[in-house]
């Protein structure tokens, strides 16, 4: 044994535990918390006791018993804290509070125009304010603001490191943290929406995930973690080259993966994703053809990739929402039809996470933080 453990560490140990046991169980009564930690329990009872007091758990109905007494149920209390995500886009804004768990409980979708403004910031600022002011908590209850932008961001979340579609490089994360009291972070919104999909599975490891939106956006997750890269920029499939004398991409270069697998690639002028998917399911020939194109350049660039990072594949985005079964089959017969090693094992997923994973994303990592500091 570790000669310079203390017994504050031990009492935090358990403290930590009984918490964390609870957050992974959803109920469970004292008994049961004192055989599965192996404490005894007037420890887990001193503990319970700190740990409602702090307004972290709470007593939560009871559970059925045939002898006796019956035991009162503890759970953890989700909104003792909570976390913002904000999603800024050409003109919208979306808001959002998660709680510990991870859930939506509150949203808000705003019409403002982005502008490189002193005021804009504001005016963002001013409505994170008015909603966190209309939840029933209190502002130290707030762990803080992550904001989700179309461009890379430093590893530390304080500056935009490259903006081309909206945000501008070398914006720094104070243009609204001076107006707010709390925490704030910048997040690429590809990340946001990988973060998501590892928060409702836990069964990922390892995977490459394909966020195919209006742009195209990637993220490399390695051991249940997203994998940054020394600059930040691991994962920025969008701008890798399928064809140098391809189309012209936002960032300046021709033939971007962007400028085949994206959303806007996809549909022609006024088209939706509803309308076109529709006509694709409905068998217009056109849109069939297209649709197919369109899986024949993902295969090509998946293709890459696979034989790069040989691990599963998570297609998310606006586009995950449309896809079916029949799509991911197509997928891997065309992948397998351009590698020299053709997989038997599936491996391309469609996302899990749900329609607003950007925001969600963006307001996680602060909860993560909390519950690793418990």
């Amino acid at each position: 044994m570790d000669n310079n453990i203390t017994f504050q560490d031990i009492k935090k140990g358990n403290y930590s535990s009984i918490y964390h046991l609870l957050y992974q169980n959803g109920k469970l009564s004292k008994q049961e918390i004192a055989n599965q930690l192996h404490l005894s329990l007037p420890t887990v009872t001193q503990n319970l006791v700190r740990l409602e007091k702090e307004q972290l758990i709470e007593k939560n109905g009871q559970f059925e018993s045939s002898v006796g007494r019956r035991a009162t149920a503890y759970a953890i209390s989700p909104q003792a804290y909570i976390s913002i995500g904000v999603e800024i886009q050409v003109s919208t804004v979306q808001i959002l509070a998660i709680d510990l768990l991870g859930q939506a409980f509150q949203e808000e979708k705003l019409s403002m125009k982005y502008s490189n403004e002193g005021s804009y910031y504001k005016e963002v600022s001013d409505a994170i304010q008015a909603f966190i002011a209309s939840l029933d908590i209190t502002e130290d209850q707030v762990l803080g603001v992550g904001f989700a932008v179309q461009g890379l961001t430093s590893n530390d979340g304080k500056k935009i490191t490259y903006g081309k579609i909206l945000i501008s490089t070398g914006l720094d994360v104070d243009v609204f943290s001076q107006y707010l009291p709390y925490p704030c972070l910048f997040l690429h919104d590809a990340k946001c929406a990988a973060t998501t999909e590892l928060w409702v599975r836990n069964d990922i490891g390892d995977a490459v995930y394909l966020s195919i939106g209006t742009h195209l956006g990637g993220a490399i997750i390695i051991n249940n973690q997203i994998y940054m890269g020394k600059e930040g920029h691991s994962g920025t499939v969008e701008h890798m080259t399928i064809n140098p004398d391809g189309p012209l991409c936002y960032c300046g270069k021709k033939g971007c993966m962007e400028t085949y697998s994206s959303v806007n690639a996809l549909l022609e002028t006024g088209e939706t994703l509803d309308t076109f998917f529709e006509n694709v399911r409905s068998g217009i020939v056109s849109f069939v053809e297209r649709w197919n194109t369109f899986l024949d350049q993902l295969a090509f660039s998946m293709n890459n990739l696979h034989l790069v990072l040989n691990r599963e594949f998570i297609i998310g985005g606006h586009i995950s929402s449309y896809l079916i079964e029949e799509d991911i089959r197509i997928l891997h017969e065309k992948t397998n039809e351009k590698s020299a090693f053709p997989s038997s094992e599936h491996f391309i997923h469609i996302s899990r996470s749900p329609a607003k994973g950007v925001p969600i994303g963006a307001a996680i990592p602060f909860v993560q933080s909390f519950l690793d500091t418990i």
